[in-house]
């Protein structure tokens, strides 16, 4: 070979090496600076990644913007995977517009109102330097527009659209080795920090288990944190064991009120609490996603246990493993139980499955829905809003005209609470949208309206309903209504009945479905719960507390509210503690340990000296158990 044709063949080297594709996938939620934006992390079961919301309730929110270090100087295509949200009602442009920006200058193409689904739009092409360049995210409207993630590349080529395909792909973008949460090991894992969460592991810590409480959002409290603002329901200090809900006095909120001002439900308290306990290891905006099985074998004849849950932290997509002889699953919606193949049940059971005379002839899929609250604040001068109409019939017949939506604005009854869970929050959002917008532009009382503003709409879904996991025993109309008694009776359910139900005429208007609801109650006499319901009757060594517990759709109807779900936390962080102390698994607890629980039941662990505070909102209960013949005493609320 000729030293010329050497020297040809390196420069044609060098300058394939020049011209070889670049590329950079850039996480929305890693945004250094998320300036009005916000991360929202519940919908990361269904699409695998948390994005960033542009929440300002019809105003621009402020600028995002993140360093981003860039392979190499080049012209560089940029794709946005984001979602036109008011598509599934609304076929033409959605209002969730918005820009990227590259060093301070707007790309050409706008993204976030075209199509049909999550996927990667262009938004322009830049040319870049090698080294650190500065991306931006420039909302357009206020209302809601997401971004997932920006991919940056020299060649025309976005990333796979395929969901699973997609994440293998963004894995090896962006690879997180799992590490271990602590070296020194954890006696219980509690998944989910709302009420229930909180209170198995406050007293297991106080009884002497070392526990960490891994919750994926910022804030405790769950539906009760000012992130979604339900105020607490149901009676502490019941009999047979007076003690539990003692817990409750110490961080519970004092004031009563749906949709209030953040400041009421005690976000601070909740945290300051837990936080006082040095045997309980905190762990905000953590998403469990995977779950470790030990399977029995002839080392391990208990059978089917969780030997880890791991984690990804929503902003950093650091990952831990934690891993313990015990796990509780306090997350709502039976997350952990279901990684682990524990048994569960959705929807509404048939009459002759348990004999309930509340519940429908034949078995359907209907839960209790998710409200979506909001309060508006009058100001000193008129505040506009834009027209907001993309698909909703809103109109002077079905028009709110109301200052506040409270948990009546509740939809997705018939829709699935997992795999439909972004629709029915999206759907929510654009109702209040939509009626806000009448109100202001054509309501005939519209002055009335004038000096108004959005003060608070909630974006994160507060659910009353999902998956409930099977334990020994399942609970059910007959127990609570006859009073049935049971030998592992523990904490007391105090609320009706109370089942919710579609407005029968919105769910003929409406194109998604209602966007209010109605109430039937049945009160009841207060009623000890099995604890037999509060472990799974095929994972070995998981407790569940919370609205996930094993009960019917009916009897969820008095179980559900958050002063009882934080008694039976109560209740599974002394089971857990028992467990601890004879080396028992939780089905062992009711079989050869109860005596132990009901002793800690009677004691409690919270400042039982502290007065109840929490007597607003305690609901309505019988005086006496009904006879057996005896006519319920019904009640139905129209709203």
């Amino acid at each position: 070979m000729t030293k010329q044709r050497i020297t040809t063949l390196a420069i044609l080297l060098i300058m394939a090496l020049h011209l070889a594709a670049h590329s950079l996938l850039v996480e929305a939620e890693r945004f250094q600076n998320k300036g009005g934006w916000v991360v929202d992390a519940q919908f990361i079961e269904q699409m695998g990644s948390p994005y960033l919301l542009a929440h300002g309730m019809g105003t621009p929110v402020k600028m995002a913007e993140t360093p981003v270090n860039v392979p190499a100087a080049a012209t560089y295509f940029v794709y946005v995977r984001t979602y036109n949200w008011t598509s599934p009602w609304h076929k033409g442009r959605g209002p969730g517009r918005f820009f990227v920006g590259v060093n301070g200058r707007k790309l050409g193409q706008m993204v976030g109102d075209a199509g049909d689904c999550w996927q990667w739009q262009y938004a322009g092409k830049a040319q870049l330097k090698q080294g650190i360049n500065r991306l931006s995210l420039y909302d357009a409207t206020g209302f809601d527009g997401r971004c997932d993630a920006i991919y940056l590349s020299t060649t025309p080529n976005p990333p796979p659209h395929a969901p699973q395909t997609l994440a293998t792909w963004r894995e090896k973008q962006h690879p997180s080795p799992i590490q271990e949460a602590s070296t020194t090991p954890f006696d219980l894992v509690v998944v989910g920090g709302g009420v229930a969460g909180m209170s198995a592991a406050l007293a297991a810590t106080r009884l002497g288990l070392r526990v960490a409480l891994v919750q994926n959002r910022p804030v405790l409290g769950g539906n009760n944190s000012s992130e979604v603002r339900v105020h607490l329901g149901g009676r502490i200090n019941m009999e047979p064991y007076p003690r539990l809900g003692d817990l409750q006095k110490e961080f519970a909120p004092t004031q009563e009120g749906n949709a209030m001002p953040a400041e009421n439900y005690a976000d601070a308290c909740k945290l300051a609490v837990v936080k006082a306990e040095k045997n309980i290891s905190l762990y905000l905006n953590f998403h469990v996603d995977r779950v470790e099985m030990a399977p029995a074998s002839p080392t391990n004849n208990e059978g089917n246990c969780i030997k880890a849950v791991v984690a990804q932290q929503v902003e950093t997509g650091q990952r831990l493993r934690f891993s313990a002889p015990l796990f509780a699953d306090c997350t709502g919606d039976g997350t952990v139980g279901f990684l682990a193949g524990a048994h569960y049940c959705m929807g509404r059971e048939a009459q002759s499955a348990f004999h309930e005379d509340l519940a429908p002839q034949q078995a359907d899929s209907m839960t209790l829905g998710v409200s979506m609250q909001w309060r508006a604040e009058k100001r000193n001068k008129a505040v506009s809003f834009p027209r907001f109409d993309y698909g909703i019939p809103i109109n002077r017949h079905t028009c709110e005209p109301v200052f506040k939506g409270e948990w009546t604005w509740e939809t997705g009854l018939w829709h699935h609470k997992i795999n439909e869970i972004e629709a029915i929050r999206d759907y929510g959002l654009a109702v209040i949208y939509a009626n806000w917008s009448f109100l202001k532009h054509a309501y005939q009382g519209r002055k009335s309206y004038e000096k108004w503003r959005l003060a608070w709409v909630g974006y994160v879904a507060g659910k009353r309903e999902s998956r409930r996991l099977l334990g020994d025993y399942v609970l059910s109309e007959q127990d609570i209504m006859r009073n049935m008694p049971h030998e592992d009776a523990t904490f007391t359910t105090t609320w009706s009945l109370d089942l919710h139900y579609p407005d029968s005429l919105q769910q003929q208007i409406f194109p998604f479905s209602a966007f209010k609801a109605v109430s039937h109650q049945r009160v009841i006499y207060p009623y000890a719960v099995p604890f037999r319901c509060l472990y799974s009757r095929n994972v070995n060594n998981l407790f569940m507390a919370g609205r996930n517990i094993s009960v019917t759709h009916v009897a969820l109807g008095s179980t559900r509210v958050m002063r009882t779900t934080g008694m039976m936390g109560e209740v599974v962080g002394m089971a857990a503690a028992v467990c601890k102390a004879n080396h028992a698994l939780p089905r062992q607890v009711y079989q050869l340990f109860f005596g132990q629980l009901r002793q800690l039941m009677l004691q409690g662990v919270g400042h039982s000296a502290l007065p109840n505070n929490q007597h607003y909102n305690e609901g309505w209960v019988l005086s006496e158990p009904p006879a057996l013949n005896s006519r319920p005493i019904d009640q139905k609320q129209h709203q």
